[in-house]
Formats: C-alpha cells, sequence, structure tokens
C-alpha cells in the first residue's frame, strides 16, 4: 500500500441482507400509538407482515433512516421476488427469545457518535463510548483514524492498516511520510474526512465499505471481525 494512500494510505444489497439489516432499526414510532409498543411487540409485528406478504404495513414500521436507504417500491420487489425466503426470515425474526435491548446513537456536530443503551428505565453511556480508536464499525474506523492522525499517534494510525499492506511498514515510516513529502495530502485527507463524517454515512456491502469524503472515496475491508481502511481514491 502506497504511504500516500491510507498508508501512503459499490451497492445492491441482497433481498435476505437488507430485509434483516432493516429489521433492526425498525421505529416504534411508526407502529400505532399503544402501550404495547415495547420492541419484541414491534419485531412480531414486523415478522408476521413479511410471512403474510404485507410489505407495505411491514414498511410502514421502519425507522425514517431505514425509509431514506430503502424506498417503498424497492422494499415491494424484495418482499415479491422471493416469497419463501421473506417468510423464513420473518419466521427467525419471530423466534427470537433474547430480550431486547434498546439503544441510542447521540450524533455530535463534528460527526462523533455517542452510544447509549436504555438500562433499567434510565440511558447509560455504552461501553463503546471508551474507546477512542474502535473498530467495531466503518464510520468508528474513520474517526479513529482521523483522530490518530490528528494527535500523531502513529502506532495507533498501524492498527488502520489491513494486513496485505503492512510489510515493510511501521509507525516510523508513517510518521516519516505523513509528517514529510505526504504532509499536505494527509491534511486534506483528514480536514475533509472530518467534514464528511456529520452527513455522510459509510456504504456497506459484505466485509467492504466506502465512504464519500471531498472529491475523493475511502476504501475499508472487514478483517476478523476488524475494519481497516485499505486505501483513498
Amino acid at each position: 500500500m502506497r504511504t500516500r494512500s491510507v498508508v501512503g494510505l459499490n451497492s445492491v444489497m441482497s433481498c435476505k441482507a437488507a430485509l434483516l439489516a432493516v429489521a433492526v432499526v425498525i421505529s416504534c414510532a411508526a407502529c400505532k400509538a399503544s402501550a404495547s409498543n415495547d420492541p419484541q411487540s414491534v419485531l412480531h409485528a414486523y415478522s408476521r407482515a413479511l410471512e403474510e406478504g404485507r410489505a407495505d404495513d411491514a414498511y410502514r414500521m421502519l425507522s425514517d433512516e431505514a425509509r431514506r436507504g430503502t424506498s417503498l417500491e424497492a422494499f415491494r420487489r424484495m418482499v415479491r421476488d422471493d416469497p419463501g425466503e421473506v417468510r423464513e426470515i420473518a419466521k427467525a425474526l419471530a423466534r427470537s427469545t433474547s430480550a431486547p435491548v434498546v439503544t441510542a446513537t447521540v450524533t455530535t456536530a463534528t460527526g462523533q457518535e455517542l452510544p447509549l443503551v436504555l438500562e433499567k428505565g434510565k440511558w447509560r453511556i455504552d461501553a463503546s463510548a471508551i474507546d477512542l480508536y474502535a473498530q467495531d464499525t466503518p464510520r468508528h474506523t474513520i474517526q479513529g483514524f482521523v483522530r490518530a492522525v490528528e494527535r500523531k499517534r502513529y502506532d495507533v494510525a498501524m492498527k488502520y492498516v489491513p494486513d496485505a499492506h503492512k510489510e515493510g511498514l511501521d509507525a516510523q515510516k508513517l510518521k516519516a511520510a505523513w509528517e514529510g513529502n505526504d504532509k499536505e495530502e494527509i491534511q486534506t485527507v483528514v480536514s475533509a474526512l472530518k467534514q464528511a463524517l456529520p452527513t455522510t454515512s459509510p456504504e456497506e456491502t459484505g466485509d467492504r465499505a466506502s465512504m464519500s469524503y471531498g472529491a475523493g472515496t475511502i476504501q475499508l475491508v472487514r478483517e476478523r471481525g476488524l475494519w481497516k481502511i485499505e486505501d483513498f481514491d
């Protein structure tokens, strides 16, 4: 990998992946107001709608964010084109027996995310907020990378390098490049990423992800459960 990319540093989902993805962002506010609108009842209502082929009813249970990412017509098409698989997904969702975990995410003006979890009726800061250099999601990885570069933590920046690009590379070489010939370029990239993060969401396709920033695109890859930065276009 070149030091001037990440270290010298698209999106059609399958029916199954899409339906499972939107299932986890169902909004209780989208359902009829009643005392029974707990997460489990909403999930069961969603699974019943899918199993019975009621695409419009299922779609109304999605959050605003989910509906922005999937149009009603696209959702109808997913349900219509593979009814057998949709019913299988619906039954799997209905069999869920674990207690629902209610979470929220507060995003600051700079794009920094603060995760919270509802415990015993009170909102608490989630443990993942402690990790300043998390790699559990593409967004957290980009945020951690930006923070590492700004703080000149090149040892931390090495965490974000894919295994295939680590040979012959270390923190000192990153420092030499990013404080030397590539200084202006990396500063431009970091500044553009910071500007993009509050309004732009990374797009995931399996173990790969990308996010547009400024005039470029950052490419990420997931290795052994951790997201890493593969390149800048």
